[in-house]
């Protein structure tokens, strides 16, 4: 259900890995999706949906028997669920049917955003949810090991971290918009941070905005997005989201620092991109972002707290950040490159399998 979403990070990997296994392998990708009109891309199967309100794009399915009569029609050898409402079911389904394997990646913590919205009970009502459905897969995948922990609370035990990728051609130094601080009316020196991502309450930007407020001149934030913002300021420049990632990679790529406030990612793929992008990262000690930035490509500080953003801002301007990016850019060219995390992927396709998953790539371990 995430994939017509206008932001968010799911649509990019499930792109990204159908490109990869039409380039590397024999393998057909196929994604069932809710129907967002005509233009849809190849291999994307639309399942009738209605859009739901006030959700950057999310689509609601008309039925899950709809979602799971398309898979019979497909009759894949393998399953992967990628959000745990109807589609995870329709996948269950599917796999009982076909009897075949089925995997699910855990993309979103919904005990978390439940809790958020609506409170302690909803929490734990979701915790119950969570735990029941992705029992009844094979096998489960957490993008960072906060996440397998909290599956394996939940009494889910078949499950294994894999992390996202990127792509470092598109996210690069190389795409920098010199042009940027002219556009925004900046000064040549002013100290430009970046964010990209929702609006949204989780992400913690009204601590950030708070931050850079107190900072004040040379600094600079520039937001790039949709949704409501939580305060305004003559420090803060807002840019619409985004839907280039070559114009989104040129944006980033032309700030100093990238500054993500929110402490329950399930990982942040916008921060590898960032870190691709040649450009240091200050993030907060909670969720899946603390496992992508160190101290040699940025910096962690305590969440929830726009004083502790505002001095790790200082702190990383008193810092060699040009070192900071090429440490994170080369960390990226390493370890998270798309072609380094897809063999990955196939590993644990092959285990559900008795098919012998060949690809042009050696097969990796994971970092």
């Amino acid at each position: 259900m995430f994939y017509p979403a206008q932001t968010g990070g799911v649509r990019t990997y499930l792109r990204a890995k159908s490109r990869w296994l039409h380039a590397h392998s024999y393998m057909q990708h196929s994604v069932v999706a809710p129907a967002i009109g005509t233009d849809l891309d190849p291999g994307v199967v639309g399942v009738p949906s209605f859009p739901i309100p006030y959700s950057n794009g999310f689509r609601w399915p008309v039925s899950s028997a709809l979602a799971t009569r398309c898979l019979l029609r497909l009759a894949p050898q393998l399953i992967e669920a990628g959000d745990p409402y109807q589609f995870a079911w329709s996948a269950l389904h599917a796999k009982k049917k076909l009897q075949i394997n089925a995997l699910a990646f855990y993309h979103s913590d919904l005990p978390q955003l439940a809790g958020q919205r609506f409170g302690k009970a909803a929490q734990q009502a979701a915790n119950l949810y969570v735990g029941r459905l992705y029992r009844q897969f094979d096998l489960v995948l957490a993008p960072s090991q906060i996440m397998v922990k909290k599956l394996q609370a939940l009494g889910v035990q078949q499950v294994a971290h894999q992390p996202l990728g990127v792509d470092t051609t598109l996210f690069s130094p190389l795409r920098k918009n010199t042009l940027l601080r002219k556009r925004l009316g900046l000064p040549a020196n002013t100290r430009l941070i970046i964010y990209a991502g929702r609006f949204t309450r989780e992400k913690n930007l009204f601590q950030l905005l708070r931050a850079v407020e107190h900072l004040g001149p040379p600094y600079h934030l520039l937001l790039v997005g949709r949704g409501k913002i939580p305060l305004r300021s003559g420090s803060v420049t807002c840019l619409p989201y985004e839907a280039d990632p070559c114009n989104l990679a040129g944006l980033i790529a032309a700030c100093d620092l990238f500054v993500h406030p929110g402490q329950h990612e399930t990982f942040g793929l916008v921060v590898l991109e960032a870190l691709a992008c040649g450009v240091p990262v200050l993030g907060v000690a909670g969720g899946g972002v603390a496992e992508l930035v160190d101290e040699e490509t940025g910096l962690l500080v305590r969440t929830g707290c726009s004083a502790a953003l505002a001095d790790g801002i200082r702190r990383l301007f008193r810092s060699d950040l040009r070192a900071m990016g090429e440490n994170g850019r080369r960390k990226m060219l390493r370890h998270y490159d798309w072609d380094c995390i897809m063999p990955q992927l196939i590993q644990h396709y092959a285990s559900l399998t008795q098919v012998q998953w060949q690809t042009s790539q050696p097969l990796q371990t994971l970092p």
